[in-house]
C-alpha cells in the first residue's frame, strides 16, 4: 500500500445507484483502495438538504453501504463508514463556516443552479452551507487526493482555500488535497433521452438502469430504449445517439472495444442489438444485487461493519479536530 490517502464519498438519496454512477464513479474506488488508503463515505448528513422519511433515510443509508461492498469495496482494505456516525464532520464545519465569506459561499455553482430552480424561500440554510460541511468531511482525513467528478471540481477548490486560510491564519494543521477528476470508464446517458446524462434526479425512471433492478426489468428497459433513424449499428454520438450509448454501455462492461461491438451486429438489427446490450448488464449487475440483498438481509452484520468502520473513522477525525480546535484556541 502506498502512503497516499484518498476520500470520497456518496449520497444515500435514491433507492439505488445506477450505471451511471457504477462507471462513472464507483468502479474507480473498488481499483483506488488497492494501492493506497481509502476513505469511503456514505455522506447522509448531506443527503438532509432534501427533504426525506426517516425511515427511508436509514434504509437508504444501509442499501448504499451494501452496495459498496457488492461492488467490491473491502472493509479490510478500506475504511468504509457513515458520514453522521462521525461528530468531527459537523464540529470541524462550524469552525470552516466561521472562516468563510457569505460571498464565496454564494458562487457556488451548484448552489445558486439549486437555489434558482427552487426559489430562495424554499431554499434550506443546509444547501448553502453543504460545501463547507464538505470541506470538513474532506480535510478530517487528510487525504492526499479526493476522486471526483467534474461537477464537484470547484468545490474542492473551496476546500483547498479554507485549508490554506486557516492554515496561514492559525496554525499549519491541513494537508492540502488535490482534486483527482476521475475519468469515467464510459459516459453513460439516459436510455430514453440518449443526449442526457443518466441521472437518479431524471423525470422518469424509465430510461435509468439501477444496479438493483431485476433482470426483468433492466430488459424491458433496453428494449425500450430510444434509438434512431437508420438499422445500422455505428458509434456516432450526433447522428445516432441512442445506438451510441447502447455501444458504449456495451463495451464498457464485455471488456470489447466499440469497433468490436459494430463488427459483432454487423447486418443485424437494433432489436438482436438491444437484447445482447441488456443481457450483457444483467449478466454483470446480478451478482451486485444478489450480494447486496444478501447483506441487507443481515442487518446487525451490516451495522457491525459500519461501526468498525467508524471506529476508525474517528480515530484520525478526532486527532485532526483536536489540533484544529488547539489552534484556533478552543479547550479540547
Amino acid at each position: 500500500m502506498s502512503n497516499k490517502r484518498v476520500l470520497s464519498g456518496i449520497q444515500p438519496t435514491h433507492d439505488s445507484f445506477h450505471l451511471g454512477n457504477y462507471l462513472g464513479a464507483l468502479k474507480q474506488w473498488v481499483e483506488l483502495q488497492e494501492n493506497n488508503d481509502a476513505f469511503y463515505c456514505v455522506v447522509d448528513l448531506h443527503a438532509l438538504t432534501v427533504e426525506t422519511d426517516p425511515k427511508l433515510l436509514q434504509q437508504r443509508t444501509l442499501v448504499s453501504a451494501a452496495q459498496l461492498i457488492a461492488i467490491g469495496i473491502n472493509p479490510d482494505k478500506s475504511t468504509l463508514f457513515v458520514q453522521s456516525q462521525v461528530p468531527a464532520h459537523n464540529q470541524l464545519a462550524w469552525v470552516f463556516e466561521c472562516i468563510t465569506g457569505f460571498g464565496e459561499a454564494s458562487r457556488m455553482t451548484q448552489f445558486k443552479d439549486k437555489s434558482k430552480k427552487g426559489g430562495a424561500e424554499r431554499t434550506n440554510v443546509g444547501l448553502f452551507t453543504y460545501p463547507i460541511l464538505q470541506a470538513a468531511d474532506i480535510l478530517l482525513y487528510q487525504p492526499d487526493f479526493v476522486p471526483v467528478g467534474e461537477d464537484q471540481r470547484q468545490h474542492v477548490e473551496l476546500t483547498r482555500d479554507i485549508a490554506e486560510r486557516f492554515n496561514k491564519k492559525f496554525d499549519k494543521v491541513f494537508n492540502i488535497p488535490q482534486a483527482q477528476i476521475i475519468k469515467s470508464l464510459a459516459k453513460i446517458n439516459d436510455l430514453q433521452d440518449p443526449t442526457a446524462k443518466m441521472s437518479k434526479s431524471a423525470a422518469s425512471m424509465s430510461g435509468v438502469i439501477e444496479l438493483l433492478d431485476s433482470a426483468d426489468t433492466t430488459m424491458k428497459k433496453f428494449k425500450s430504449s430510444v434509438t434512431d433513424d437508420g438499422k445500422e449499428v455505428r458509434f456516432d454520438e450526433k447522428e445516432k445517439p441512442g445506438i451510441s450509448n447502447l455501444l458504449t454501455i456495451h463495451s464498457a462492461l464485455s471488456g470489447k472495444s466499440i469497433t468490436e461491438v459494430e463488427n459483432d451486429f454487423s447486418g443485424k438489427g437494433y432489436g438482436d442489438f438491444k437484447t445482447a446490450v441488456a443481457e450483457v448488464v444483467i449478466s454483470a449487475l446480478e451478482p451486485i444485487a444478489k450480494r447486496t440483498n444478501e447483506l441487507m438481509s443481515d442487518r446487525s452484520e451490516l451495522t457491525k461493519i459500519l461501526k468498525s468502520g467508524a471506529i476508525k473513522a474517528n480515530q484520525v477525525a478526532s486527532e485532526t479536530l483536536k489540533a484544529a480546535y488547539s489552534a484556533i484556541g478552543l479547550i479540547s
